[in-house]
């Protein structure tokens, strides 16, 4: 059986929320609207990918990409 995958979006809302900083002050920091922000952890909205690296400068995170087996990537429905 294969191991079920976190998304990213959902470790970046793990992130954004175990941050010691406020959404308020990492929306000021890192230049996203405080709305868009709120909407992404709220899971009623996404962000551009300038957004998500504006928020891993502000937060130290580092992003890697991990290689998947063929086939196991997202179907064209979805």
């Amino acid at each position: 059986m294969a191991t079920k995958r976190t998304k990213f979006s959902d470790q970046l809302r793990v992130a954004l929320q175990a941050s010691p900083k406020s959404r308020n002050q990492i929306a000021k920091e890192s230049g996203v609207d405080g709305a868009t922000l709120s909407r992404f952890v709220h899971c009623k909205g996404g962000m551009s990918i300038d957004g998500i690296d504006c928020i891993t400068d502000c937060l130290g995170l580092s992003l890697t990409a991990e290689n998947k087996p063929p086939g196991e990537g997202r179907s064209k429905g979805k």
